[in-house]
């Protein structure tokens, strides 16, 4: 790689998949407040909805999670006005 072209900060991150508790190492200038020891170092975490390892397109699965209750939201909002225009 050309030397000079990464920021500053561009390090190994622990990225944690909150639906099913996997957690990856890559690179990345993500901030980050909390720490985790993998093997005996420590990575700065970054806590994921999801990854490759519980998207259904991924696992094979059509069952998605919806952690964040967005459907149930998106329809608190927008669902009065849905069954209006018909």
């Amino acid at each position: 790689m050309k030397s000079g072209i990464h920021p500053e900060n561009y390090r190994p991150v622990a990225f944690r998949d909150m639906s099913n508790g996997d957690t990856f190492i890559s690179r990345s200038t993500v901030n980050t407040k909390e720490t985790v020891d993998i093997d005996g170092v420590t990575y700065p975490l970054y806590k994921l909805e999801i990854s490759s390892t519980s998207h259904p397109f991924y696992t094979g699965k059509t069952n998605l999670v919806d952690t964040a209750g967005r459907v149930d939201k998106f329809m608190s909002r927008y669902g009065k006005r849905m069954e209006k225009k018909k």
